[in-house]
């Protein structure tokens, strides 16, 4: 059965959410604090061989006019440097509006602010990682 991983890339942190053997549901999984690509990938890899995961799929953030920004650019570069160390094959989803959905929905349930920062993008990479699955269901 395959198993999907979702990634929010950011410039500090790494939200993670894998989906279910279904592929009906994504769970957030963990943030991982960027540290150096060594470690970021050592830390992705865990995870993989964990949960068994058969693809990648990443957030692409896009301008609002669908061009890929600096922010884009930046994630394009680390997945090519992923690509190198993990096997897998990876696809992107448009992330546009992820985290802000993500901080909407977190703020609507009163969650803290310190609270929001520890999980939000977590919670993006489950946004990212349930698109995929809609928008690719079968």
């Amino acid at each position: 059965m395959d198993r999907l991983m979702g990634l929010d890339v950011g410039d500090r942190t790494i939200g993670v959410a894998v989906s279910d053997l279904l592929m009906i549901t994504a769970q957030g999984v963990t943030t991982i604090k960027r540290t150096n690509i060594k470690n970021d990938i050592n830390e992705l890899k865990k995870i993989i061989d964990e949960y068994q995961v058969t693809k990648i799929v990443s957030g692409l953030p896009k301008m609002l006019d669908g061009t890929v920004g600096i922010q884009g650019e930046k994630v394009l570069a680390f997945i090519e440097k992923m690509k190198q160390h993990i096997d897998l094959p990876v696809e992107f989803e448009d992330e546009r509006f992820t985290t802000t959905i993500s901080e909407r929905m977190l703020i609507d349930a009163d969650v803290k602010r310190k609270k929001r920062k520890e999980v939000i993008d977590k919670l993006a990479a489950v946004q990212i990682l349930s698109g995929y699955m809609q928008r690719t269901k079968k």
